[in-house]
């Protein structure tokens, strides 16, 4: 039988296959060969109990990706959310899970949820900061329910995963897309926790056909490991069309003259806010490095 791992935690997965969860160990060979199911796996099991769904998992199948953090597999996008009110948007922590998407080459759109909070200019105004950035912004309010046939859009036929501080309303998201999501999940924690777990991890929820939902924990800091600071400019996606107008090669878009990367915020074709995260995340990357 063939399912995909849901969660795992404390060396049981749970394999959903044909409508029903199945709790499920890993063979002895997978530790042998140093290889660790993730969530997300599409894996083959052997069911030992159908009654209590209980089973082996005998194979896994060729992952499509594998993200390090979170660590998921077979993910096709991204969807982070951030609030657009309580909490207000932090876009130094968005932007550094948008260059830790870019950087696994993931797919990314942006979800401001809670819209109703804001008026209309606010929202154009967060969605002014990405325009040029390659990055879809969608608008949703659970509350009023909007957006969530733009999103129901989005995610139709593909593993997302769904990422964000906490608080901004990841969970009244999920809960609108698949009503019954938590109480599933409650099951499941009462099966597995034991009473022992506290700690969340990350798990896939299924919200339509051939359409799942990656829910992982909340972040509150993203901190930037194995990237040299003269790569961070690779992962912003709007300076590709105006680093050939910079005078030097190699220009890192900080203090050189004759900047294309400058020249474009000047003249508001680059924004502002995007780049000074950019110098930033370039002068704690290059602190790093030299403590290193």
């Amino acid at each position: 039988m063939q399912g995909k791992i849901i969660k795992g935690i404390a060396g049981f997965y749970y394999v959903y296959a044909e409508g029903s969860l199945y709790e499920c160990k890993a063979k002895g060979t997978f530790r042998n060969r140093k290889v660790k199911p993730l969530v997300g796996d599409n894996v083959v099991i052997s069911v030992l109990d159908r009654e209590k769904r209980i089973g082996n998992i005998d194979r896994i199948l060729p992952r499509i990706s594998e993200l390090i953090r979170p660590a998921v597999a077979n993910v096709d996008q991204a969807m982070v959310v951030f609030a657009a009110a309580a909490p207000e948007p932090n876009f130094n922590l968005l932007d550094r899970f948008l260059i830790m998407m870019e950087k696994q080459r993931v797919p990314t759109f942006i979800c401001f949820n809670k819209i109703d909070l804001v008026c209309n200019a606010k929202s154009q105004e967060y969605a002014a900061v990405y325009k040029k950035s390659g990055y879809p912004v969608i608008f949703a309010s659970t509350y009023e329910e909007h957006g969530m046939d733009t999103i129901r859009s989005a995610l139709k036929g593909k593993t997302t995963t769904l990422a964000g501080p906490s608080g901004v309303g990841k969970s009244s998201i999920i809960n609108m897309l698949n009503p019954d999501a938590h109480m599933d999940i409650g099951v499941i924690s009462k099966k597995i926790e034991r009473g022992r777990h506290t700690t969340r991890h990350s798990e896939i929820i299924p919200i339509g056909d051939e359409t799942f939902l990656t829910d992982t924990p909340g972040f509150s800091s993203i901190y930037f490991y194995d990237m040299e600071p003269e790569d961070l400019k690779l992962y912003y996606r709007e300076f590709e069309d105006y680093e050939p107008d910079c005078r030097f090669r190699g220009c890192n878009h900080m203090g050189e003259k004759d900047c294309g990367i400058k020249q474009a915020v000047d003249t508001g074709e680059i924004n502002p806010l995007r780049y000074e995260n950019y110098r930033l995340f370039f002068e704690e990357l290059k602190e790093k490095k030299r403590y290193s």
